[in-house]
């Protein structure tokens, strides 16, 4: 079984020739990046612009998680981009570097979203660390996702983050369908998806 991974290229041909169980575990992440622009209508209802953190351009996820969030936001919102790399520094290096660029006074933000909790988080600590403007920016909402109970729901619970969006562990569903398919001798689906989730449920955020 390969975790985190959809199309293998092999898969196809070993599921034809042999018996053995050959699957992937993954979540929807073009589902992740939808249920962050239905987060983001919620927020906005009369539409405006988003701050929107990416993972690495060659990463598949990052990929799919920014066609979802293009996919499900409102038409009347716009979508800033930054590039960042997982990790919370990297999201800080990016907003610290827009924030010299003149578009950063001309466009009035309304959401900063990123595609993991770690960039959002990273992303609010370069507004803490401005000279000016500073309680502005921090009014505003932050959005991630990953939800993991002591980082990403703990943030959405004290206030750092608005929301985030659970992402489902796949291990454990891993091993069930495996053993189901060891138990039964027939092959589980070629890929499987975990269900993400918002957190709050949508209905409970409010404009901002």
């Amino acid at each position: 079984m390969v975790l985190n991974r959809e199309n293998v290229e092999y898969f196809a041909d070993v599921r034809q020739k042999f018996p053995t169980p050959v699957f992937s575990v993954t979540t929807s992440h073009t589902e992740v990046g939808q249920i962050q622009g239905q987060q983001i209508a919620r927020l906005l209802p009369n539409g405006g612009a988003v701050l929107y953190i990416e993972g690495p351009s060659d990463n598949e996820a990052s990929v799919r998680r920014t066609e979802g969030l293009e996919r499900a936001k409102p038409h009347n919102v716009e979508v800033r981009i930054l590039r960042g790399r997982w990790t919370g520094e990297s999201a800080y290096n990016a907003v610290t570097s827009y924030l010299k660029l003149t578009i950063a006074k001309e466009v009035r933000i309304g959401v900063v979203a990123a595609q993991n909790d770690a960039m959002a988080l990273g992303a609010r600590r370069a507004f803490e660390d401005m000279d000016s403007g500073r309680d502005r920016w921090l009014k505003l909402p932050f959005i991630g996702c990953d939800g993991l109970p002591k980082s990403g729901q703990m943030a959405v619970r004290n206030g750092s983050l608005a929301a985030t969006v659970v992402i489902p562990p796949n291990a454990g569903e891993a091993v069930e369908l495996m053993a189901s398919a060891l138990r039964t001798g027939k092959q589980a689906a070629e890929t499987f998806f975990t269900k993400p989730s918002s957190f709050p449920p949508l209905g409970s955020l409010k404009p901002r």
